[in-house]
C-alpha cells in the first residue's frame, strides 16, 4: 500500500488512529482473478476518508455525542461462513447479504427504550446525513392483501398518491404497524427492506441514486447496514420512483 502521506492533503499526516482493517476492500471476488487481496488500511483522515479520493463514506465521522457502541466490517466472500462478529449480529437482512454474496458494513449503535423517529435516531447516532439513511414503511394500496413496501429517505414523508402510482394503484393508506411487523417478521423501528418474511412488492424513492452507499435497518432496532443502493434495488427486485411528498 502506498505512504499515506504521499499524496493529497498535508492534514492527513495528522492522523489520530487506525479505524480498522478490511479485507477485501474493492470488493474483488474469490473467483475473479486475483484471489488473494491485500486487506485495505482503512485510516480516519480528513471527513472520514484520503483526501478527494473516492471512497464511499461508510466510515463517516461521528459526532462526540454519538450512542455508537460498535460497528462490525464485513465483505462477505463466496468462501467459508460468516465471521463470530456477524453471526452475534444475524437477522434474516443479514442472512440474505451473506447468502447473496453481496458487500455491506453493518453498524450498531444503541438505540435508547423510547419509541421515537428511528430513522433519524440512526441517522444522527452514525453521524450521517438524513437524506443517506432510508426508512422502510409498509403501505396499503387499493385494499390489496399484501402491503407495497416504500423505502424512503428518514428526511422526507411519503406519498400517498405516488407509491400507489408507481404500482399502478389508485389508493393508498399507511399499513397499520401490527400488520406490518405480522407481514415482515421484523418489530417497527427495526423493519428492514431485506430479508422479510414474504417478497413483497417494493419501491426505492429515486433519490437512492444519488449515493454511492446507502444505510438501511439491519433487521433490528440499533442496526443499520451500510450498501450499494444498486444492490440493494436488484435484491428487492424493486421500482425505482419518486415516491415523497
Amino acid at each position: 500500500m502506498a505512504d499515506v502521506g504521499e499524496k493529497g492533503d498535508a492534514r492527513l499526516l495528522k492522523v489520530g488512529k487506525v479505524v480498522g482493517v478490511v479485507d477485501n476492500a474493492h470488493c474483488i471476488r474469490l473467483d475473479e482473478s486475483h484471489p488473494y487481496v491485500v486487506g485495505e488500511l482503512v485510516i480516519g483522515g480528513v471527513n472520514g476518508r484520503f483526501g478527494g479520493q473516492a471512497h464511499p463514506p461508510i466510515f463517516a465521522p461521528r459526532r462526540p455525542s454519538s450512542p455508537v457502541i460498535e460497528s462490525e466490517r464485513r465483505h462477505p466472500s463466496r468462501i467459508g461462513g460468516p465471521s463470530a462478529g456477524i453471526l452475534e449480529l444475524m437477522t434474516p437482512a443479514i442472512a440474505l447479504l451473506e447468502h447473496e454474496a453481496v458487500a455491506f458494513v453493518a453498524h450498531e449503535y444503541d438505540s435508547g427504550d423510547e419509541l421515537r423517529d428511528f430513522g433519524r435516531e440512526a441517522a444522527e447516532a452514525l453521524g450521517l446525513a438524513y437524506d443517506q439513511v432510508f426508512k422502510t414503511l409498509l403501505i396499503n394500496v387499493d385494499g390489496e392483501r399484501d402491503p407495497v413496501v416504500a423505502v424512503i429517505p428518514v428526511s422526507c414523508m411519503v406519498s400517498m398518491k405516488l407509491v400507489a402510482a408507481a404500482v399502478n394503484g389508485k389508493k393508498a393508506a399507511m399499513c397499520d404497524p401490527a400488520d406490518a411487523e405480522r407481514v415482515t417478521g421484523y418489530v417497527v423501528g427495526g423493519i428492514s427492506p431485506l430479508g422479510q418474511r414474504k417478497r413483497l412488492r417494493t419501491v426505492l424513492d429515486e433519490t437512492v441514486g444519488l449515493f454511492d452507499t446507502v444505510y438501511v435497518s439491519g433487521g433490528r432496532r440499533g442496526l443499520d447496514i451500510a450498501l450499494d443502493p444498486a444492490d440493494l434495488a436488484r435484491l428487492l427486485n424493486a421500482t425505482i420512483a419518486p415516491i415523497t411528498a
